[in-house]
C-alpha cells in the first residue's frame, strides 16, 4: 500500500510526517510522491492561521477526486487541523481518517478499520506521548539537514494561539533518545540538525536543560551543526547563550518572537515579557556572539491595537534591526482565550495597511543586515544547487543567511568559504574561496 503525505506549516509538522511515514512503514506501507499512485492520500495540518485552514478545505475536495476515482483510496487528515476541527471533517464524508498529533501510533489500526467501511477519528491528547523511540523516515531532499523534535505541546497558553488546544500540554523527551537520533542523522551523513519544540527554552529531563541538552547534541561532533526552534523571550536563559557561545558548531541564530512591541497588547496577549525584558534578552544575545542572526515573528491588528501601539512594534524593529522576521495580520481562533473574552475589532483594511507597513520596514532592515556582511567572509554548509542558475550551489552560514555561489566541484553536505560580494534582501551574493 502507497501513502502520500502533503505537510503545512510548522517544522515539527515536517518532522511529525517523518514521524508517521516510519509507523507505517513499520506495517508494510510504501512511500510515494505521486499522488495519483496512492492508496493512501493525507495531508498534516496547522491551525496557527484561518487561511491555513481555508486551504485544507479545498485539498479536501482535491484528494475526493482520487478517492471517486479509484476505489479503495482513503483520505486522511492529521495534526492540529484534524484535532480541532474533528467532527467537521468526518461529516463531510470525504474523509476517512482523523488523527491527532499524540494518535500516530495508531494509524496503521485507524486504516485498516477505515478500508472495511468505518470512518475513523482519534484525536486523544497525551501527556507522556514523545515519539522518542521512532526513527523518522527522513524526507528532506538533500540529506543534509534534518529535524529532531526534542518536545511537544504547550503550556505557556498565549491568548492568541491554539496550539496548547491542538498539541496539548509540554512534556520533554528523553534526552538520551535524542543524542542517539542525532548520532544516527551523523552517521547516515546528515551535517546538521535542527531541535524542534514550541519552546525549546523550557526542556527539561531528569536533570538535562535545554542547556545541557544543547552541549550534548553538539559533542557529537564538531562536523555536526547544531540549530534550535522556537525559543520563548522570557525562558532564554544566560545559560543556553553561553553555550552557544563556547561550541563553535552550535550556529549563531536564535528565532526570537516578539509579536509586539508594545507593553500593554504584549500583556493581553500573555506573553509575560516587556519591551524592556525582551531587549535586554536581545542585548545579553550580541553582547556574547556579535555575530548572531536574530529573527522574529510578529502580529499586528492584534485586538484593541491602537496606531500609537503599532508604532512600537514598528521602533522596536528599528531598534532591534532583525535579520528576518514572520509577520501576520491577527487571525482570531476560535477557543483560544482571546476569542472568548477580546473582541476582534481592527478593521480588516487597517491590518493590511499596518502589515504592509511592517514588512516593507523589514525588508529595509534585512538589506542593511546584509549590506553589513559585504567583503566577510563565511563558512557556508552546502545545501545543493541552487535555484538562481545552473553551475551556482547555495548553503546557509552559521546565522542562518543563504549563500550563493558559482562552484562546479562541491556537493551538498561539504563545508566551503565563501566571499560576500553582493546581496539582496533575502540573500548572499558571494564567490568561491578556494584555499581557505
Amino acid at each position: 500500500m502507497k501513502v502520500y503525505i502533503e505537510t503545512y506549516g510548522c517544522q515539527m509538522n515536517v518532522n511529525d510526517t517523518e514521524v508517521v511515514f516510519s509507523i507505517l512503514a513499520r506495517k508494510g506501507y510504501e512511500r510515494t510522491e505521486d499522488i495519483a499512485q496512492a492508496d493512501v492520500i493525507m495531508a498534516n495540518t496547522c491551525s496557527i492561521r484561518d487561511n491555513a485552514e481555508q486551504r485544507i478545505w479545498g485539498r479536501v475536495d482535491y484528494f475526493s477526486g482520487f478517492r471517486k476515482a479509484r476505489k479503495g483510496v482513503l483520505v486522511g487528515i492529521l495534526g492540529c487541523m484534524a484535532e480541532r476541527l474533528k467532527d467537521a471533517l468526518l461529516d463531510t464524508g470525504k474523509v476517512d481518517v482523523v488523527a491527532g498529533p499524540d494518535a500516530y501510533r495508531n494509524l496503521p489500526e485507524l486504516l485498516t478499520a477505515a478500508r472495511e467501511g468505518h470512518p475513523q477519528m482519534d484525536v486523544i491528547l497525551s501527556r507522556e506521548e514523545t515519539y522518542g523511540d521512532i526513527s523518522p523516515v527522513r524526507i528532506d531532499k538533500n540529506g543534509v539537514s534534518a529535524f529532531i523534535s526534542i518536545m511537544r505541546g504547550c503550556n505557556n497558553v498565549c491568548s492568541y494561539c491554539v496550539v496548547p488546544y491542538t498539541r496539548g500540554a509540554e512534556r520533554s523527551r528523553d534526552w538520551r533518545t535524542i543524542v542517539r537520533e542525532a548520532c544516527d542523522c551523523f552517521a547516515s551523513g546528515y551535517r546538521e540538525v535542527t531541535l524542534l519544540g514550541q519552546n525549546v527554552d523550557s526542556y527539561l529531563y531528569e536533570d538535562v536543560n535545554f542547556a545541557a541538552l544543547l552541549g550534548k547534541v553538539a559533542d557529537v561532533s564538531p562536523l555536526l551543526r547544531v540549530r534550535f526552534s522556537t525559543s520563548h523571550p522570557k525562558d532564554i536563559s544566560d545559560e543556553v547563550i553561553a553555550m552557544m557561545a563556547g561550541k563553535p558548531n552550535i550556529c549563531h541564530q536564535i528565532h526570537l518572537p516578539v509579536q509586539s512591541g508594545n507593553d500593554r497588547i504584549l500583556e493581553k496577549m500573555r506573553r509575560r515579557y516587556t519591551r524592556a525584558w525582551y531587549l535586554e534578552r536581545v542585548a545579553k544575545i550580541r553582547e556574547a556572539m556579535p555575530d548572531c542572526g536574530i529573527s522574529t515573528d510578529a502580529i499586528v491588528g492584534f485586538c484593541s491595537e491602537t496606531e500609537e501601539e503599532f508604532r512600537d512594534t514598528l521602533s522596536l524593529f528599528r531598534e532591534v534591526g532583525f535579520d528576518s522576521a514572520f509577520m501576520f495580520n491577527y487571525s482570531e481562533r476560535p477557543g483560544t482565550l482571546a476569542a472568548r473574552n477580546y473582541p476582534d475589532d481592527v478593521p480588516a483594511e487597517e491590518k493590511t495597511r499596518r502589515l504592509n507597513e511592517l514588512i516593507e520596514l523589514q525588508n529595509g532592515l534585512s538589506l542593511e543586515s546584509n549590506r553589513r556582511d559585504l567583503g566577510k567572509n563565511f563558512e557556508v554548509l552546502v545545501e545543493g544547487p541552487s535555484k538562481k542558475g545552473s553551475g551556482q550551489l547555495c548553503g546557509r552560514n552559521g546565522a542562518g543567511k543563504m549563500c550563493v555561489w558559482t562552484d562546479s566541484t562541491h556537493k551538498a553536505g561539504d563545508y566551503v568559504y565563501v566571499k560576500v560580494t553582493d546581496c539582496s534582501s533575502a540573500t548572499l551574493l558571494c564567490e568561491l574561496i578556494e584555499n581557505q
